[in-house]
């Protein structure tokens, strides 16, 4: 395994970031395709054998029970220095008026319940999930730079937004002399690639990591488009459609070159698209989701992959603008 620092900062992650929203429970929010504890686990401790040490959860992924999960791994088989744990807050945990967003009242309730579920007395990166248009940015990026002060969190990051959202943040950031925004993590992959426009640039011009989600698409980078939907979560996830419900014409071109290329390379499709983000020097360190055991290999497998000039215009050749998707 590889580490790189994130970002500007002296902290060391792996090359890969195992997301454990796909660790839960099917009675607490609306994830019914989501593992259980029991079968979440060994992802896990199979992540943390191939040296993976970066963990990215949420508050409301199964309204905590990905957090509890995840703790309690953590506890059983790692010291939690070993580990940086990345948690987030935004969405909503509860009906009422109070129970969602980054008002100062909610990031402070929010930090300590995220501790309490996780087992631990700090999270390494606590991120905002998306940006929130009712609270001003202020209030938001003030108490977020009090949680640091605290000791709740080392380091805080964002997640998907407009470029001038985050520049505007950091900005505010810069002249208070309150905590900085050390990461993105943002929606990016080779069916979607408006992020190279201005949030790439942007990370890359401030020092910025970049932790990208879905960098397989949901897994639709792979398989075939023939074999498309290809399992539960892409029959029942209704946010998947949201972001992949595009027509045929335009992302199937792109699926069949990652087919092309790994069928030529004798390769899973995983380990080609996966390698095609990992030669992105604004990359840190992309978050993927396991539920298969053989998830887990591809990726690091794909660490050291090299794709060619050749193959790598082959891959990007076929792509099409996109409607903003992730965040709006």
């Amino acid at each position: 395994m590889d580490y790189v620092n994130l970002g500007n900062t002296g902290l060391k992650v792996s090359r890969l970031c195992l997301g454990c929203m796909t660790y839960g429970d099917t009675e607490r929010g609306d994830r019914t395709w989501v593992l259980n504890e029991q079968q979440g686990r060994p992802f896990i401790a199979r992540a943390l054998e191939l040296g993976i040490n970066f963990f990215d959860t949420a508050n409301v992924y199964s309204l905590g029970a990905s957090e509890e999960i995840l703790g309690r791994a953590i506890r059983d088989m790692a010291r939690r220095d070993e580990v940086v744990i990345a948690t987030k807050v935004c969405a909503t945990m509860r009906s009422e008026p109070n129970g969602f967003g980054l008002s100062r009242k909610a990031i402070m309730n929010e930090i300590d319940a995220s501790l309490r579920r996780l087992g631990t007395d700090y999270v390494d990166l606590y991120q905002i999930h998306r940006f929130d248009y009712t609270t001003p940015i202020e209030e938001t990026l003030e108490a977020l730079h009090d949680v640091v002060k605290a000791g709740k969190a080392r380091y805080i990051g964002a997640s998907s937004m407009f470029a001038w959202q985050f520049m505007k943040a950091l900005g505010i950031q810069r002249a208070n002399g309150w905590s900085r925004f050390v990461s993105m993590q943002n929606h990016y992959n080779l069916l979607y690639r408006e992020e190279e426009r201005e949030m790439m640039p942007l990370c890359k011009s401030e020092g910025i990591g970049v932790i990208p989600w879905s960098p397989l698409a949901r897994g639709r980078l792979a398989r075939p488009w023939s074999d498309q939907p290809g399992s539960e979560r892409d029959r029942t996830d209704k946010y998947t459609k949201v972001l992949f419900g595009r027509s045929r014409e335009i992302d199937q071109p792109v699926v069949d070159r990652v087919a092309q290329i790994s069928a030529d390379r004798d390769l899973p499709q995983a380990q080609v698209a996966l390698a095609w983000m990992l030669g992105k020097p604004f990359v840190t360190s992309p978050i993927i989701g396991a539920s298969k055991p053989h998830h887990l290999d591809d990726a690091v497998a794909a660490l050291a992959l090299r794709l060619d000039e050749a193959e790598i215009k082959a891959l990007e050749e076929p792509y099409q603008p996109h409607k903003v998707a992730g965040f709006v």
